[in-house]
Parts: C-alpha cells; sequence; structure tokens
C-alpha cells in the first residue's frame, strides 16, 4: 500500500471498483468496494494522486478525497475510452483511468465548488421550467390551430387570444369545456413564467455578490444569467491553458480534417455545454444587431466581420471572443474596458 502512487476509481452509486498503480504504472492491485469502504479506504491511503472520470456525483467525492491530502483529477470519459484494453468492465475502466491520468498531455476537468454547484443547480432548474413553458405553448397553439385560430409568433400574442377567449365569443366552435381547457392553459403559463422570474432574480442577486461575475458583466453581450452560468459550468478557470481551450471547451472553435498537408476547416464544433453555448450566442446576436453606426474598435471589427463572413458566423466569432476575454479576466489580474480592451489591474 505504501508504494501507491495513482489509484484509478471507476465511480457508481454503491459499488466503485479501485486501481492501484506504483510509480512506474505497474498494477498494485485491483478491487471493488462498497461506498463506505470506498470512504474508509481512501482516508486510511496516504496521498497520492487519484483519478476518475468526470460524471454525476464525482466532483463531491472530489472535494472530500482533496479533504483527505489527495491530489484529485477529473478527466472527460471520452479521453479515457481509447485508454480501456480488450472488453469493457469496470475492472478495465479503473485501470483506463489509472493510466489516462499518467499522459502528460492529458486535458483535466476543473473541480467545482460547492457554491458552483449550486448556481449550477439553479440553472439547470430554470432551464427545465423555460423548456416547459416553450412546450406548453407550442400545445396551446397546436389546439387552437384544430378550432381555425391561428397565433402570431410571441407569447404576448398567445396571452391576449386565451384572455380574449375568456372573456369573448371568439369562435363558435369552442365549448365551455374548451375554454376552460384553454383557462386552465394560461393559468399553467402564468403560473411558469412567476417560477422562470423567481429563478431569473435569485440568479440576477448571486451575480451582484460574486466579485468575478461582477468582472464579466463589463464584457458586452454577457449579462448575469449568462456570467453566472460560465463561472458554474467552468469551476477552475485555471485548468485551461488559453482562452482558446476555453473556447474550444463550448464548442465555439471549428472543426477540421487534416491529413498530410491539406487541412479542411469545418463548421463550429458543438462540444461541451450546450447550454452555455446558447447563452453565449444569444448575447453575441444581440450586441450584433445593435452595433449600427458605432466607431468604437469593438464595433467596427463586427462591421468588418459581418460584411466579410455573414451574420451568423459573425455572431459566433463575436461568442468565441466573448469567451477568451472571460478566460483572461478570470485567470488574469486584468479588468475590461470597452473602448480599449484588456488592461491589467494596478
Amino acid at each position: 500500500m505504501k508504494d501507491i502512487t495513482v489509484l484509478g476509481i471507476d465511480l457508481a452509486k454503491n459499488v466503485f471498483q479501485l486501481h492501484g498503480a506504483d510509480s512506474h504504472g505497474r498494477k498494485l492491485f485491483s478491487k471493488q468496494v462498497t461506498r463506505q469502504g470506498l470512504f474508509k479506504f481512501v482516508g486510511n491511503l496516504k496521498p497520492c494522486v487519484i483519478a476518475m472520470e468526470a460524471c454525476g456525483g464525482s466532483h463531491h467525492f472530489a472535494r472530500l478525497f482533496r479533504h483527505y491530502g489527495h491530489e484529485v483529477r477529473l478527466m472527460s470519459p471520452q479521453f479515457v475510452k481509447p485508454y480501456v484494453k480488450g472488453n469493457k468492465n469496470d475492472s478495465a475502466d479503473a485501470e483506463a483511468i489509472a493510466e489516462a491520468v499518467t499522459r502528460p498531455t492529458m486535458r483535466y476537468v476543473g473541480i467545482k465548488e460547492v457554491e458552483d454547484q449550486d448556481i449550477q443547480g439553479l440553472h439547470r432548474y430554470r432551464e427545465r421550467l423555460v423548456k416547459n413553458r416553450t412546450q406548453l405553448m407550442n400545445q396551446i397553439r397546436g389546439l387552437l390551430q384544430e378550432y381555425g385560430i391561428v397565433v402570431r409568433q410571441g407569447k404576448s400574442h398567445l396571452l391576449k387570444t386565451l384572455v380574449a377567449l375568456r372573456e369573448n365569443e371568439v369562435n363558435k366552435e369552442l365549448t365551455p369545456m374548451n375554454k376552460e381547457l384553454f383557462w386552465d392553459a394560461y393559468e399553467e403559463l402564468m403560473d411558469l413564467d412567476q417560477r422562470i422570474e423567481k429563478y431569473t432574480v435569485k440568479l440576477e442577486i448571486l451575480s451582484k455578490k460574486d466579485e468575478r461575475s461582477q468582472d464579466l458583466l463589463t464584457i458586452p453581450g454577457i449579462g448575469p444569467i449568462t456570467a453566472t452560468a460560465i463561472l458554474a459550468a467552468v469551476g477552475d478557470p485555471h485548468v485551461f491553458k488559453s482562452g482558446r481551450e476555453l473556447s474550444a471547451y463550448f464548442g465555439l472553435t471549428p472543426k477540421h480534417q487534416g491529413s498530410g498537408q491539406k487541412t479542411r476547416i469545418l463548421g463550429i464544433s458543438k462540444r461541451g455545454d450546450r447550454y452555455v453555448r446558447s447563452l453565449l450566442i444569444h448575447g453575441a446576436r444581440s450586441l450584433v444587431k445593435v452595433v449600427g453606426e458605432k466607431t468604437d474598435p469593438r464595433s467596427q471589427w463586427i462591421k468588418q466581420l459581418i460584411d466579410r463572413c455573414g451574420i451568423n458566423k459573425a455572431v459566433v466569432a463575436v461568442a468565441n471572443k466573448n469567451v477568451r476575454i472571460v478566460w483572461a479576466l478570470l485567470t488574469k489580474q486584468m479588468c475590461y474596458q470597452e473602448n480599449y480592451g484588456l488592461n491589467e489591474v494596478a
């Protein structure tokens, strides 16, 4: 046991597979332990490198094992998979994790603190409510169309139509049962709006209390929702070596295919957190729309992008640039000024 330098753990709910290796990568043991047995085993183990895949519960275990004095490293499962030898099973997975963590070029996932996961939980719950609201609105539109009532795009038009159905005889085909059904849908829609607004306000309050979030809010195209989502998704920003690496993490950099001296650039990879990427894209799109006659260097750059590449590619480029600025603000003592870009904090 004293020679263990790397411990690979294949996480699960109740039974965990362990693989111990020495400094030369030689296997020392491979065994299964229960959840309580895992805590006891790791607590009695001398400080070493503990490797796990980034999955459900991994950040909880990482914080706990780090408290015991171990160096914990989380890896994306897609980077561990090439090291699985033969058939896939728990033992082979744990061995692959222990081997992958020793690679000098391996990329790691930042360990999230409890506060980051609290914020991420709010975002996940709010995101689900927004999806539920969209689904409900689409269902109402579809049902109304069956009675010859076609509603314009936009939530406000739908709400006005539902109120009109309640107060007036808009369509003779509608029975009292239909009207009651649509009014129940209206009340459900209003309830979802109130709940979404509740969590939106909570996130805005959290963004005001966090100094890092306040720094991100100075970047055009990033608001309280986007700023808190980025902080919760990134965790430790120092895990990323550059702004481009963080941008690639969110899937905003192009894919490419290369062989020999020929390289073919494709569209953006769309990897990573789809939710955060969509927020960044929406924020960049709102920024591109209001460029107008602005003469500052950033606006001029955006106009040139639009003329050269079109609006959609310009939007992605602005989102990409914003993520790079975010990385600089989070990892270095710098502040952002709209007319001058990044400046070091005195």
